[in-house]
């Protein structure tokens, strides 16, 4: 099947958006019937606002933390387990990279 690209408008901005001929032979291979009804942003912007934290009583509690590597103060967005090393933000960056 051949697709072309189409112009759509999203629900929420009310701007259009390409919904590219890359996107939809994605949304095919998926499975999914419907096209996307939000342009990036907005998408983006709702995913933030689900699962990025947020929750109807407002932001997620953040923890103050020694880094285990540089032994710089942090916060982070979860409860520290006892026995496993926690990271500031660039040095979890830098051993995620050399992995």
């Amino acid at each position: 099947m051949e697709f072309a690209d189409k112009t759509l408008v999203c629900r929420d901005c009310g701007n259009d958006f390409i919904f590219s001929a890359g996107e939809q032979e994605f949304y095919q291979s998926r499975g999914l019937e419907n096209e996307p009804g939000r342009c990036f942003d907005c998408r983006r912007s709702r995913r933030q606002e689900r699962f990025g934290g947020y929750s109807k009583s407002g932001p997620r509690e953040r923890t103050r933390i020694t880094c285990a590597d540089c032994g710089t103060e942090a916060e982070v967005p979860f409860q520290p387990r006892n026995g496993r090393p926690v990271y500031c933000d660039d040095c979890f960056a830098k051993t995620r990279s050399q992995q």
